[in-house]
């Protein structure tokens, strides 16, 4: 994009664009790596804790608050400061949120530290979003996936690890090295990280021009489709929140798995997420984002089914192995048409959409708690897999996902 190149020469570069990628990509990565390493610590704070399924629903409903209450003053703070800004100090509070919770001692301190953990998280994945969405236009083709892809993989180095490291270093330990390498990565980021400040300047340029002007150039778009978007995205999310808040419990409660292997759930849904997200970019230039969103929704629902028809704990992992090769590329589709819908300022479409979406990854899986006490975890897994297919159904008719129609920079 020419007007992008002449008001950013500092970053209009193959090496500073390569940079900026990949700190997007170390966001991403430390982002999927805290909640990778959350799942296996939850059946451990159940346990210190000596709270019911009920109670941790709870608490769940806490965190996803804190998160949204985040997202909604976070999509504020990245319209007015820019993204760059919120990335960095949203990720420097996020990195301690593992230690915070193991110092809890009851359950009003737990609360409270869910609460700064999901704030942190929701807003620093509002904004990485957006960043990520500005580096993609830069760049002048589709990334988004292999973004998602490093947050699936940050997920799966947490599930495969998390309950190995608490096991062999105590929950204090397994926190204190989680913050030092989420640290880490964010030192590796902090002066990398490109500036969005001309996504809405090119908003405000088209709008000049006459180009997908909305009726009103600020504050609350009127048009109904970005929402229908964020409400698809919210459906999507919530089973995958449901596998990262529920399936240690799953595993260890229901299918009689031991502790180490609680994070495996996790990390076979995160392992075929991250693979297929890496591959996604690919499939979604050559099969088009409608195609790639209706079959990725229809691979997902058959292992939801299967994760929560499952008798052992290998067949569930195989379940939840297949429901991550069909929810990979269901997101990034979603966020890459919120960041370019025609008539929305970007940074605002990323909001709705992060809003939405978190709405279903932290705040609808807290209601499992109570079908769990009187039912079981497996057949909320089945029943989002029946929610699944109708978002498959859904995509036949979702407006702007189609790679030349949602991507005015001709990704």
């Amino acid at each position: 994009m020419s007007g992008h190149q002449a008001t950013a020469p500092a970053v209009a570069t193959p090496r500073t664009l390569s940079q900026a990628r990949w700190a997007v990509n170390a966001a991403f990565f430390a982002n999927g790596l805290m909640i990778g390493h959350w799942a296996p610590k939850i059946p451990v704070v159940v346990e210190r804790l000596g709270i019911s399924e009920g109670v941790l629903g709870q608490l769940i409903v806490i965190f996803g608050l804190g998160a949204l209450i985040a997202l909604i003053f976070a999509a504020w703070m990245v319209t007015k400061f820019g993204s760059v800004f919120v990335v960095r100090w949203t990720w420097l509070l996020l990195s301690v949120s593992l230690v915070l919770l193991t110092l809890t001692p009851n359950l009003l301190w737990t609360g409270l530290a869910l609460v700064w953990f999901g704030m942190f998280l929701g807003a620093m994945d509002n904004a990485m979003n957006a960043n990520g969405v500005a580096v993609e236009v830069a760049l002048d083709r589709p990334v988004m996936s292999s973004y998602h892809g490093f947050w699936s993989f940050g997920g799966l180095v947490g599930g495969l690890t998390g309950g190995a490291m608490i096991a062999w270093f105590g929950e204090m330990g397994h926190a204190l090295i989680v913050t030092a390498i989420v640290l880490a990565l964010m030192f590796y980021a902090w002066p990398r990280l490109m500036s969005d400040e001309n996504m809405d300047s090119d908003f405000e340029a088209q709008q000049e021009k006459g180009i997908d002007a909305p009726k009103r150039k600020t504050g609350i778009p009127r048009t109904f489709g970005i929402y229908f978007l964020g409400i698809i995205a919210m459906l999507s999310f919530a089973p995958e929140g449901t596998i990262i808040d529920w399936s240690a419990l799953y595993l260890l409660k229901e299918l009689d798995a031991p502790l180490i292997v609680s994070g495996y759930a996790v990390a076979a849904f995160s392992l075929t997420m991250a693979s297929m997200r890496f591959l996604g970019d690919g499939v979604r230039a050559r099969f088009g984002d409608r195609r790639t969103f209706i079959v990725s929704a229809a691979i997902s629902s058959v292992g939801l089914f299967i994760g929560g028809y499952a008798d052992d704990f290998y067949m569930a992992c195989f379940g939840f192995l297949l429901a991550g090769i069909g929810m990979a590329n269901i997101v990034p589709v979603l966020f890459s048409a919120a960041g370019k819908y025609p008539g929305v300022r970007p940074s605002v479409g990323i909001a709705i959409i992060t809003a939405l979406g978190y709405a279903g990854l932290l705040f609808i899986p807290a209601l499992v708690g109570l079908v769990a006490e009187h039912y079981s975890i497996g057949i909320v897994y089945v029943g989002w897999a029946l929610i699944v297919l109708v978002v498959a159904v859904l995509g036949f008719v979702l407006p702007h996902i189609d790679g030349k129609k949602a991507n005015r920079a001709g990704h």
